[in-house]
Parts: structure tokens; C-alpha cells; sequence
């Protein structure tokens, strides 16, 4: 039986039981599965994703809302029928409560799982990559909630960086501003999701999940809030080459600018174009770095829990 937790919260029996222990558990969104990818590689790659957690020692926790509830882990059944569901509600912070209220169901974003996976208790979260400054916010004023929750939410966030169709150096500013360690897995270069290097420097660099559970804990100790980003470069057979990857993002930003799409839509928007213009290939470079991810969020989860 699914066990409640916080009055909002159905935290699965493996899940409550991994953290009761104390033992790894790393937390997963759904808005890649409603919003991100099509199907059926979108449950397909969820399914893997969790597998590569449970491989690496530590118990996946995929996050969604159903019918007003938040689901800290969602079974096989759920999965699937978020992944054939049409017209799915992308929750972010503000959206929550309006879901949990009104009783509809919907996938979590990066902001949106940060918060109920804090709420469970759980420390480590694997994504693909996080929102940021969308390019001419200085006029929209487009940025987006992932990064406010990185400097309030107290969870390490595991990413291919941030997705190139954003601006990376304003993003990257707006997070040294609200004071969030951006951290570089093994490299001096800041990826940007589909590309190893935006050309851009990383922050700080870290070689070994042991020194970003280091990190992490020492942040607590000293009683600072927020979270830490991780930056985990996408496998070199998988990436897209900046210079290449970058006029297909053109094009589509310009195709959604033509067409009056903003907000929340743009994102989702620009993926499909670019799985078409790419013939496919950047799914499988999502799909492949989101894999990545959740192999060395298990490591760090698997790091902090020792």
C-alpha cells in the first residue's frame, strides 16, 4: 500500500522504505515524459531511466500529480498512461497547488519535482537539462522558475546543462546572483545539452561523486539555501556539435516567434521542431544524456547516503 506523507504526498512502499533506511534514492520528472519526448520513447526511455537508477544502487522516485495527489514514485501502469495522455498540465511551482486543489493531474517540471521531492525527503534528482533566461528577457522578462527553486530548494539537481536554445550567460549570471554552486562533472566546460561546450567556463569543477556529496553537505553545514547544480556533459558519441545544433535552434525560435508561441509552450515547441529538422537525432541525444544523468545522480545519492 501506498503510504502518505505531508497530507499531499503518496510516497510508493520502495521509495518510503529506501528513505526510512536512510539508502540512495534519486527523483525523476514526468514533464520529459508528457512534454518532452513522443511516443512511445517516452515511457520507454522513463522505464530505462529508472532501471539505470535501481542498477546503480539507489531507488528511483518518479514524481507526478494524479487526480490532486503527488505520487513520489509511480508504478508501471501510471507511466504508461501519463505517457499516451493528451492535454497533461505542466506543473511548476505556481501551477501546484492549483493541481492539487482542483484535483487534475500533471507532470512535474524541474521546479515542480524540487519541491516534492523536498517534501519527501528525498536529496537528489536527475533531469536532463533545467530552464533558464529565455533569450530577449530583457524584454519578456522570461525566465524561468527552475532557477528561482535552485536558489530556495535545498536539492542537487543532475543535468546535461542548460538547453542551448536559452541564454546561457545570462542564465549562468542569474544563478551566481542567487548564490547556487554551478558544478562541472568532470570538465572546465559549461555543456549546453545537446553540445559537451556552450564555450563558456564552468563555475567549479568536481571529478568524483564523493566531492559533490562534499560539497553538498558542507552547504548545509554552513546553513546556506538553495540547491547545487551539476553538470554532467552528454556522452561525446551522442552530442550534437554547437555550431550545427545552433542554426537548427534559430530557425525553430524563429518559426515560434512567427507563430505567437511563448511561455510554457515554447519549450515543448522547439524540441519537436528539432526532431524533425535533426531526422531524430536530437531524441537521442536527450534520451542519451538523461541516461547519463541518472547514472551519476544514483552515484551522488549512493555518496551522500554513505
Amino acid at each position: 500500500m501506498t503510504l502518505t506523507l505531508h497530507g499531499h504526498l503518496d510516497v510508493a512502499p520502495d521509495v518510503r522504505a529506501a528513505l526510512d533506511r536512510g539508502a540512495p534514492v534519486v527523483a525523476l520528472e514526468t514533464t520529459i515524459v508528457t512534454h518532452g519526448m513522443p511516443y512511445p520513447q517516452n515511457v520507454a526511455t522513463a522505464r530505462r531511466v529508472e532501471a539505470i537508477v535501481r542498477e546503480a544502487g539507489a531507488t528511483p522516485a518518479t514524481i507526478a500529480v494524479i487526480d490532486g495527489r503527488i505520487r513520489i514514485g509511480i508504478d508501471d501502469a501510471v507511466l504508461e498512461a501519463l505517457a499516451g495522455a493528451r492535454d497533461v498540465l505542466k506543473l511548476s511551482r505556481a501551477d501546484l497547488p492549483y493541481a492539487i486543489a482542483a484535483r487534475k493531474t500533471g507532470a512535474t517540471t524541474v521546479a515542480a519535482t524540487m519541491i516534492c521531492a523536498n517534501l519527501a525527503g528525498i536529496a537528489v534528482f536527475a533531469t536532463g537539462g533545467v530552464g533558464g533566461v529565455h533569450r530577449g528577457a530583457e524584454a519578456t522578462f522570461d525566465v524561468s522558475a527552475d532557477l528561482e527553486e535552485l536558489a530556495r530548494t535545498p536539492l542537487t539537481v543532475v543535468c546535461a546543462g542548460v538547453k542551448a536554445l536559452l541564454d546561457l550567460p545570462k542564465t549562468l549570471e542569474l544563478l551566481e546572483t542567487r548564490g547556487v554552486p554551478v558544478v562541472g562533472y568532470r570538465t572546465d566546460d559549461f555543456p549546453a545539452f545537446w553540445s559537451r561546450s556552450s564555450g563558456l567556463r564552468a563555475p567549479l569543477r568536481l571529478d568524483a561523486p564523493a566531492e559533490i556529496a562534499a560539497l553538498i553537505r558542507a552547504k548545509a553545514e554552513l546553513g546556506l539555501v538553495g540547491g547545487v547544480l551539476v553538470t554532467n556533459p552528454i556522452p561525446p558519441d551522442a552530442e550534437i556539435p554547437p555550431a550545427e545544433i545552433a542554426r537548427y535552434i534559430d530557425d525553430a525560435v524563429a518559426e515560434a516567434a512567427t507563430r505567437g508561441i511563448s511561455g510554457k509552450a515554447v519549450t515543448p515547441f522547439i524540441l519537436d521542431r528539432l526532431y524533425h529538422t535533426t531526422a531524430g537525432r536530437s531524441l537521442h541525444a536527450n534520451i542519451a544524456l538523461v541516461e547519463n544523468n541518472a547514472h551519476l545522480a544514483a552515484q551522488i545519492a549512493a555518496a551522500l547516503a554513505s
